[in-house]
């Protein structure tokens, strides 16, 4: 990826199946193809917040939806959306998160912090690929965003 090219998608995913399948999903409804995924949230607060490998990056030129999981190692999920939502130049992205917690305080402190969606993930693929593809095409060709 180059440094300053415009990413629709940031997925933010440790889980290496659940982002394969992720991307597959997007790719099938042909959104995913600017797409960039990381695997924790300290990598996620760099790209957004251009910093470390990341540090080239415009900051102003952010993802049109996260796609975030709350179960990370390093930095959580809800620590990287506290910190997406409570800066004035990142706190417009769309921030979807798509977790297979139900617990009801993620969903609550979630809400909260600003988050615009929280999806659990199904376990099978046909209905995890569905809510993808669902989600992308919302967020992505439906939504009206504020940048």
């Amino acid at each position: 990826m180059m440094n300053n090219d415009k990413i629709d998608v940031l997925l933010v995913e440790d889980n290496p199946h659940d982002a394969e399948m992720t991307i597959r999903a997007l790719a099938k409804v042909n959104l995913a193809n600017k797409l960039h995924h990381v695997k924790d949230g300290v990598a996620a607060l760099d790209f957004i917040f251009a910093r470390g490998e990341y540090k080239e990056r415009q900051i102003d030129n952010k993802p049109k939806i996260v796609l975030l999981d709350i179960k990370m190692p390093k930095v959580d999920g809800i620590e990287v959306l506290k910190q997406i939502k409570a800066d004035e130049i990142t706190r417009t992205i769309p921030v979807v998160i798509m977790t297979s917690s139900k617990e009801e305080q993620d969903i609550i402190t979630s809400y909260n912090l600003g988050v615009n969606s929280y999806v659990v993930k199904p376990v099978d693929f046909a209905g995890f690929a569905k809510a993808v593809s669902e989600l992308g095409f919302y967020w992505l060709i439906t939504n009206q965003s504020a940048d």
